[in-house]
């Protein structure tokens, strides 16, 4: 049995960080992950289940069944939760924004984001895909992004190699493409 866990209130107080309750997280390979409640909760699915499971009164976590999260592999879920316990302890929880607010968007990735997303290609894709299953969106976006600037110093043939996608376009297609496009190759020569 893996065990994980984390701390329990950004605050670094050790006396509430021994009290915290603790949530059991499976994954679809069946690997068990103990888990501070509070940081269980900055995924969103997660904390839907939680909310399910506990209805209205506190229920004995300890002996709960673990939550299934069938979509999610072992070692996948385990870096998954090493990105929550960072970032509950140095940001605290993630705080609610309504859908359209865009302030917050930028390329840049914090440097222990960085080095935490230097993985190979498949465990990057991975990531995404569970950060986008347990609805954790800032992991999901730290992915994107680290995709998105892989892409941006890419040509379209390098793209296309890397990702095995097959060109299907034909050389006339893809000169028609070029020239409907130029404004967009000029902005990019002046950066």
């Amino acid at each position: 049995m893996a065990a994980t866990a984390g701390p329990s209130t950004g605050s670094g107080d050790v006396k509430a960080a021994a009290v915290a309750p603790k949530v059991r997280l499976q994954s679809g390979d069946k690997e068990i992950f103990i888990v501070d409640l509070p940081v269980a909760k900055m995924s969103k699915v997660i904390k839907g289940m939680i909310e399910d499971l506990a209805g209205e009164e506190d229920p004995n976590w300890d002996t709960l069944e673990p939550i299934p999260l069938s979509n999610v592999s072992g070692p996948i879920l385990r870096k998954v939760i090493t990105w929550m316990e960072h970032h509950y302890k140095n940001d605290g929880p993630e705080p609610e924004r309504p859908e359209d607010d865009l302030s917050h968007f930028t390329d840049e990735i914090s440097d222990w984001d960085e080095e935490y997303i230097k993985v190979d290609q498949g465990t990057l894709f991975e990531l995404i895909l569970a950060s986008n299953y347990l609805n954790i969106k800032k992991l999901r976006t730290v992915g994107c992004k680290t995709v998105a600037n892989v892409l941006r110093k890419l040509s379209v043939e390098e793209i296309r190699e890397k990702y095995n996608i097959e060109n299907d376009f034909t050389p006339e297609e893809e000169e028609a493409i070029r020239k409907e496009n130029e404004w967009c190759e000029d902005q990019d020569a002046s950066k």
